[in-house]
């Protein structure tokens, strides 16, 4: 007979794993199953119900999260594998005087309509901007493909972005 281990499995069941996630710079302590998605882990053990479950398969972008600044989707990556990393979501995003300029920027360009994709969206901009500031509409597209929107036919999300571009750029002189 053998035994179960943190993380291991006898009979079929798996022992969960006792670890700590930090999120939006707050350090979550976290109780999930050794194949809990980070999505999973995000939206049912911490509460952060931002981040949305579209295709379960890395097709759609609305789980799209950072990890150490960089888009993943967050349906297909193992959420103890991001122990000892820094995670950003949606909730994030907002500053303390309100919404971040990209948020407020996509509501008046007409870039939200269902909201389904929208938390996606902000993620994948927000690192397209962290590493190019004055990105090309090609580099906006290129930089939002993996984020699928049914709703606004992806123009006024682009024209949102410019316009963050300039707006951030403005403010960092």
């Amino acid at each position: 007979m053998s035994e179960t281990t943190q993380g291991g499995t006898s009979g079929g069941q798996t022992t969960p794993l006792n670890y700590s996630l930090s999120v939006n710079d707050i350090d979550y302590p976290v109780v999930a199953d050794v194949g809990a998605s980070l999505l999973s882990v995000l939206r049912n053990n911490i509460g952060l119900t931002g981040t949305k479950e579209g295709c379960d398969d890395c097709e759609c972008g609305a789980c799209m999260v950072l990890l150490d600044g960089r888009p993943v989707n967050s349906c297909s990556f193992l959420a103890a594998q991001a122990q000892n990393r820094t995670v950003s979501t949606v909730e994030g995003l907002a500053e303390a005087a309100g919404l971040h300029p990209l948020q407020q920027l996509l509501l008046d360009a007409g870039g939200v309509q269902c909201g389904f994709c929208t938390p996606g969206m902000l993620m994948s901009a927000r690192a397209l901007l962290d590493s190019n500031p004055q990105p090309t509409e090609d580099d906006i597209r290129i930089g939002l493909s993996g984020n699928l929107c049914r709703c606004t036919g992806y123009d006024s999300i682009v024209a949102a972005v410019q316009e963050a571009a300039v707006q951030l750029g403005d403010s960092a002189s």
